[in-house]
Parts: structure tokens; sequence; C-alpha cells
């Protein structure tokens, strides 16, 4: 069944115009038919249509329940935008999928991308979340500066990987930092942040701050992940070691 986003339904029983002409123009329903409904906040509602019009489709509801979500942890990841955005919009995409609750692109010091696309990302989120007929949707945060996100969002772990090793000598704080595995630090039931930086890695300053503010240094394992791939990697990985 073919889940559709309606965010106001407590002011108003109608779809809006694109879901509307999803409904009837493509999905070919009619009056009488049911459909499933979401508010993208965790209730699902199962509802009649009453006016099939394309551009404002009119439904009454049946019944309405709370959905539990599939992990009793919030997952946070924050990532800096890939220079290519096709990238970063598969990440999202993914991530969504596999059971993200909120998203928030990084401006780092190295970032190739310092502009991005909300509204595209939104979409992305949207559509992602339908497919997967998630009743949550994902939050999407605007582009945040990287020292403000490490010192205005908390969590109850907090996590940042990059890619210096061990014994690095550039960097006291970051070559005393032993990493760890990320499969091997979650705790379930508890909120996580998780940092991935860009595709030339976080600087060792923004490291050596992100430690100073309890942030742990992981390794998402041995090989040498695309910044796309580890956010997907860190997410699939909280989402599996959460149950």
């Amino acid at each position: 069944m073919y889940l559709f986003y309606t965010p106001d339904i407590a002011q108003t029983q109608t779809l809006c115009e694109e879901e509307s002409a999803h409904c009837i123009r493509v999905l070919r329903n009619g009056k009488g038919d049911q459909i499933l409904l979401t508010d993208g906040k965790g209730t699902t509602y199962n509802a009649v249509i009453t006016n099939p019009n394309p551009r404002r489709c009119e439904f009454r509801i049946i019944s309405q329940e709370k959905q539990q979500k599939n992990h009793d942890f919030y997952l946070h990841i924050a990532i800096a935008p890939t220079k290519n955005i096709e990238r970063m919009e598969w990440m999202v995409e993914k991530c969504t999928e596999i059971g993200i609750d909120e998203i928030t692109p990084l401006l780092c010091r190295f970032s190739e991308r310092k502009q991005i696309r909300l509204d595209r990302l939104e979409k992305i989120i949207l559509s992602a979340t339908k497919q997967s007929l998630n009743p949550y949707m994902p939050k999407l945060n605007e582009l945040t500066d990287y020292n403000t996100f490490i010192s205005q969002y908390s969590a109850q772990t907090k996590f940042i990987a990059h890619c210096y090793k061990d014994d690095t000598p550039h960097s006291e704080l970051v070559s005393e930092s032993h990493k760890q595995e990320l499969k091997d630090l979650i705790e379930k039931g508890k909120s996580a942040i998780i940092l991935i930086g860009p595709e030339g890695d976080f600087s060792e300053k923004e490291v050596e701050d992100a430690l100073k503010q309890g942030y742990r240094p992981v390794s998402l394992g041995r090989s040498r992940l695309r910044t796309e791939t580890a956010a997907i990697v860190a997410c699939h990985t909280a989402i599996l070691q959460n149950g």
C-alpha cells in the first residue's frame, strides 16, 4: 500500500496538490477507495476518499494509530556535504530508508561545498520516508557551522569518525585518542550523534575541539570510505546495534 504524507491532517482532511495528483492521476484511486496516510510524526491514518479531485483530494478518516519506532533510541548524523551533491542526496535517501532521526549538514574547514538546497533534500527525505512506509520523517537542519554544532547539540553518546591514525605525530590529542569500532561503542537505547567529515577529512583542530566537547573517536572499519558511504555505514551500524 502507498503511504501519503499529510502534515496538516489535524487542520484539514485534504491532500496537497502534489499528493492529490499522485493519488488520483497516477494511482487511479477513486471515491470510496481506502488510502493510508501519515503525519510524519508517527501516526498513521486509514481513510476513505470522499472527493477524488486531482488537485485537492478530500478524505474521511476511519481510524488512526500511533506507531512504534523501529528502534528505541535517537540517531543524529552531522555530515559535511559532498562536492558532488548527487552523492549527498543518495546518502540522505538511504539513511532515511534505514531509519535515521535527524540530519545536519556541516560546514567544516575543508568543506568543498558551502551551499545546499534544503528544499531538494527535503523532497528526497519525503519520498524515501513514504517508500519505506516509515511514519516517522527525519528532521533536516540547515547547514551549520562545525564549531556551532559541537557546542550546541548534545546527546547521551557522541562520536566523531575521522581518518587520522592513532600514531599521528601532529596532534597530541588526536594521537592519544585510541579509536574503537563504532559497533563496540554504541549503547542500546541511548541517543547518539555521529560526526562525518568532508572529503578532505576534519582538520586536526576540529578533531581536538570535538574531543574537548566529549566526542569519542571511532572507526567504521579498515577501509577508507567516501563521505557518503561513511554516513550510511554509521547509520546502519547504529540501527543494527539497537536491534
